[in-house]
Parts: C-alpha cells; structure tokens; sequence
C-alpha cells in the first residue's frame, strides 16, 4: 500500500488555507494578538500520550503476531509501527528539521521485526520530536513555509504530526481488534471499572 498520507494531508492544508484567506472577516484577519492556545506544551502532551500507547502495544503484541498484516498490500504490525517512528522524521522535516545522519526512509518500515528495535526507534524518533518541538518559539510557530501552501507556517507541521499520530493509533487498534488484541489502556480501564463495581458492592 502506497503511503498517500503525506501528500494527501499537504493539500488539505493548501486548501484549508486558501478558503481560511478567502473567506476570513477582515477584522479577523487583521487581529495580530498572541494567541492564548498553547499550542506547544498541549502538542507536546498529546504525542507524549499517543507515543506511550505506541510503546505499550508494541509490548503487547504476541510473538509472531508483529508480522501480521490485514491483507498483502497493507503494513504488517512491525511495519506500521516503524512508519510512525520514521515519518517523525520525515513530517518535522517538513519544518526545516535535520533527519538523523544515516537514516534511510524507503526501507525504514521494513528495516526489522525485532520488538525491542522497534520499541527502540520508536523512544528514539520520539526523542527527536520532543527535541524539535521545545526548541521552537512562538515565532517558529508563526513562521510562515510558503511550499506547504499560501498561509501554511511551522504550527501547522506540528498538527499534521499529531494527526498523523492519531491515525496511525487507531489504524493499530483496528489490527489488535481483529487478532483479539486487548489494548494495554482499555485492559487497565477495565479493570479499574472491575474494581470500582467490586467496591460498590
């Protein structure tokens, strides 16, 4: 299966920001105050999270389930997994980020089955992200990338990888599903309701 998201989501931008130009009151438009959305710590915080149930499923696969893949041209678990370490790299990219020296793209999904390799790039790739995104100022932010579309800046980089993240989160719940794979924070709510049940009694 062809990766289609990137492109896709580019001109979804494009577009948005094209209607958001066109259609914007002109008081709106000209309102220069600093937002109040944090858009850093609150982007900061949603990854943390989507990066810690990335990690924790990885952990809860079974041995020789991380091969398995829905149908031929779909990504395999291992596979899906890497896609979301390594397009932290290639997304933030987007932005003017340095990729890590060495790191090859194209065979990235497919460079292991390993868990504890997979686990290790996704800490690593989630390292880089953290790196990134705390390094930037509310000016970076603002910063306008012209090649993403007409009123496209660094902020909106960050949101396609949050979406992204998303995305890939629930593409993984799917694959779990349907290999009876109980995600590790659905079986920690369950169980606290178990106990909650078992108290009220």
């Amino acid at each position: 299966m062809k990766n289609i998201f990137l492109p896709c989501a580019l001109a979804a931008l494009a577009a948005t920001a094209a209607f958001a130009q066109n259609s914007a009151p002109a008081a709106a438009m000209e309102d220069h105050t600093a937002p109040s959305y944090d858009m850093k710590g609150q982007a900061l915080l949603d990854l943390e999270g989507v990066q810690k149930k990335f990690v924790d499923l990885a952990n809860a696969i079974p041995d020789g389930k991380l091969t398995w893949r829905p149908s031929p041209d779909a990504r395999s678990f291992a596979e899906v997994l890497l896609h979301v370490a390594g397009e932290r790299y290639g997304i933030l990219g987007l932005g003017g980020a340095e990729k890590p020296a060495g790191f090859d793209g194209k065979n990235f999904d497919k460079s292991t089955t390993d868990r504890a390799q997979i686990v290790a790039e996704l800490n690593k790739s989630w390292d880089f992200t953290q790196k990134n995104i705390n390094a930037m100022t509310n000016a970076d932010f603002a910063r306008l990338i012209p090649k993403l579309g007409p009123q496209a800046n660094a902020g909106d980089v960050v949101y396609i990888l949050v979406a992204d993240a998303h995305e890939h989160l629930g593409q993984l719940v799917a694959y779990s599903r349907e290999n009876g794979i109980v995600p590790p924070w659905t079986a920690e709510a369950q169980k606290k309701a178990a106990e909650k049940k078992d108290g009220q009694k």
